[in-house]
């Protein structure tokens, strides 16, 4: 993992967790590009719209904290990023899923184009 990696998927991360906390769902959205393919726990949707309809099923009260874990540049404007994350709620127990996010530079903007959540094979803590 390089530092400047690291920065940009923090960067687009951390606005996606402020968004997922918050519980804008139209916000969380407007960080995928137009085309993004989105695999929440439920099924599939091409785009922010889907993303938005994901998000806004969601509880309130749900709060993301995620941990990076591999990086790879997969071209001068695609960046894969492996990560962790528990989803907290305020009813039930911590939901623990794998991520992995590719983001896209579009004019100096990073979004997120794909967004795959796996409950499978999930790293010893």
């Amino acid at each position: 993992m390089t530092s400047g990696e690291l920065e940009i998927l923090r960067t687009v991360l951390d606005k996606w967790k402020s968004a997922v906390d918050a519980h804008d769902p139209k916000r969380v959205a407007s960080y995928f590009t137009d085309d993004a393919i989105f695999q929440g726990l439920h099924s599939y949707s091409i785009g922010p719209e889907g993303v938005s309809g994901y998000y806004e099923a969601q509880p309130i009260g749900m709060t993301a904290s995620y941990d990076i874990r591999e990086t790879r540049r997969l071209g001068d404007d695609l960046i894969l990023g492996y990560l962790t994350v528990d989803f907290a709620f305020t009813d039930r127990p911590v939901l623990e899923v794998n991520l992995s996010v590719i983001v896209r530079r579009i004019s100096n903007v990073w979004l997120i184009t794909h967004y795959q959540v796996s409950r499978l094979g999930l790293p010893d803590a």
